[in-house]
């Protein structure tokens, strides 16, 4: 099926071949070779690096391999030419009848075409959102629950058997200026004058409603009682109605996490003992002072001993504090016994999404995953950039703390479910990302969402003409159309890009990069669209022939497959494929 896979094996058998006569020395290591499409399209349809990888190895120029290399593939059937290109590339075009073939495999397998064992029922946790819930989702989460939702799918298409989760971050310092917060509203309702409010506490609307809900249900029975009475119900009131307005929002992104995991549960239960005690057992826990902190003056910083973890002994900067002064836990020891947990429930794969600014925040977690786990599992962190929000031209500004943060529901009502999502996806998440609004629904090329969306609906559109022209479209006659009949260059670079897809599905899994799947989608919406255009300008281009129901037939196979792959890329970034655009 992944036709890239297929050449792969034919070069590794080419150099098993160039061994056994002895022109290479034998037991080489094949591993990092690769076959891809060049960056060149002009250099060929595929490139090996083959020659590059092994030269050292081998103690051999990388050309002087290349050219024993590409006389081996040259004589295979398959293969129309074989060349070397400096630095020690081997470049291949294919015959059109290997493309072709793959076209009916692409038929064949519909809407498993592109699906891989890629994972082997590996069982991957990917954790992503996780906001605070200390009120609604704003745009700046929306990017990471995007790319991790699609990261998820995407796994799942590549055979992993995944797990979607969300931490509910639901103890510790920020659900008590939540609580505070809320009780600063309380009191108003009630008429208790409380003054302005205090510096660090929350803003928000939704906030008066949740202690509009208390008085309504519970009266002024808190009023005028001291914190420790009211604090800890005031917190768990705000964390319930807060992750109810998130689940909503959610539920609008069209994201549903399988998990939610309570910080204050697994703490509850003793889970942060549990890890600590794990730690102990191997002698990684102890009683120490920290150096100063960097940038600091030395007279202002006083050693204290604290209990800490050993994290320089598996690749941290520095030991790393489990107590506070106060007794308590450092949220740093919370964070281990919930990704312990997650190894207990039988993960060996963690993946999480994070915002940019926790970027110092990955090394001393994936130290705690690999110490907890006895490195049976691996900690991997996938770091999501601001997204620059734009109205009119104009930057929109955000604040939770100000009460200004943009909701992300207001931003799906505005542009679409699938319209945002398709957006977070066109950079790399490590890669900060501009989102204007207007553009985000602008009806022309220049807009990705509508680029891809439009080569599906065209292509509907084709195919409910072609019924009207009394054109078979069902699959057993698509699968048996003449493909031989697809001759045309630009046909033949279509075919090739659906070939593709699969070594896409692969690539993209491995490097956990979802947007991968937008940039392939653009590229074939691209090569479409140049197709159909062409079709506008000579009449023999054209998809439906009157006079030429064979030819019609394999243009009709060769869209369905491009059809079908567009639909399967969509719906790993969760974006629903539309058959008309009004």
């Amino acid at each position: 099926m992944n036709l890239y896979e297929t050449m792969l094996e034919r070069v590794r058998e080419a150099l098993a071949r160039l061994a056994e006569r002895g022109e290479l020395p034998a037991g080489l290591d094949t591993s990092r070779i690769t076959v891809e499409p060049p960056r060149d399209p002009a250099h060929g349809q595929m490139a090996t690096n083959a020659a590059l990888v092994l030269a050292r190895q081998a103690r051999r120029r990388p050309l002087e391999i290349a050219e024993l290399l590409a006389g081996e593939l040259a004589a295979l059937p398959e293969v129309a030419s074989a060349r070397t290109a400096p630095p020690g590339f081997v470049n291949l075009v294919l015959h059109d009848d290997v493309w072709r073939r793959q076209l009916r495999t692409v038929l064949e397998l519909g809407h498993d075409y592109g699906r891989t064992d890629l994972g082997r029922r590996e069982r991957v946790n990917v954790e992503y959102c996780s906001a605070n819930p200390t009120g609604p989702l704003h745009v700046g989460h929306g990017r990471g629950t995007v790319v991790g939702d699609a990261l998820a799918n995407l796994l799942a298409f590549a055979g992993y058997q995944v797990t979607r989760e969300y931490y509910i971050n639901d103890g510790g310092g920020q659900i008590e200026a939540l609580a505070r917060s809320i009780y600063h509203r309380y009191r108003e309702l009630l008429g208790d004058d409380p003054g302005p409010l205090p510096e660090g506490l929350y803003p928000l609307e939704e906030l008066v409603a949740v202690a509009r809900t208390i008085v309504e249900e519970e009266g002024a029975r808190w009023l005028g009682q001291p914190e420790e009475a009211w604090l800890d119900h005031f917190g768990r009131r705000g964390v319930a109605a807060m992750m109810a307005l998130i689940r909503e929002d959610l539920e609008r992104l069209g994201v549903r996490h399988d998990v939610f995991t309570s910080e204050r549960a697994l703490i509850e239960a003793g889970r942060i003992e549990e890890a600590i005690a794990a730690l102990e057992a191997r002698g990684l826990v102890y009683v120490g002072t920290l150096p100063p902190p960097k940038g600091r003056p030395v007279e202002d910083w006083e050693p204290t001993p604290q209990l800490l973890f050993r994290a320089t002994a598996f690749g941290d900067d520095v030991d790393r504090p489990l107590r506070r002064s106060n007794g308590a836990w450092t949220y740093f020891a919370a964070d281990m016994a919930y990704h312990f947990d997650k190894f207990r429930r039988g993960h060996t794969t963690l993946i999480d999404v994070w915002g940019a600014d926790h970027g110092g925040y990955v090394r001393r977690m994936e130290a705690a995953v690999a110490a907890l786990t006895e490195e049976r599992a691996r900690l991997e962190v996938l770091l999501c950039q601001i997204v620059h929000l734009y109205e009119r031209g104009e930057p929109v500004r955000m604040s939770k703390r100000a009460g200004t943060l943009v909701r992300l529901r207001d931003v799906i009502e505005r542009v679409g479910r699938d319209v945002f999502r398709f957006m977070m996806l066109t950079r790399k998440n490590d890669a900060p990302l501009d989102f204007d609004l207007e553009k985000a629904v602008e009806q022309s090329r220049d807009n990705p969402v509508f680029y891809v969306q439009y080569a599906h609906a065209r292509i509907c559109s084709v195919f409910r003409h072609a019924v009207e022209m009394g054109h078979a479209v069902d699959p057993d006659s698509l699968r048996a159309a003449d493909l031989d009949r697809l001759e045309d260059p630009g046909e033949l670079e279509l075919v090739r890009l659906v070939a593709e897809w699969p070594r896409v599905v692969v690539a993209a899994a491995r490097a956990r990069e979802p947007h991968r799947i937008a940039f392939y989608l653009h590229d074939l919406a691209g090569s479409f669209h140049s197709l159909w255009t062409r079709g506008k300008e000579d009449a023999t281009l054209r998809f439906l022939l009157a006079d030429d129901p064979a030819r019609t037939q394999a243009r009709l196979a060769m869209l369905a497959a491009v059809r079908g792959v567009i639909a399967n890329g969509l719906g790993i970034m969760g974006v629903e494929p539309v058959e008309e655009l009004h």
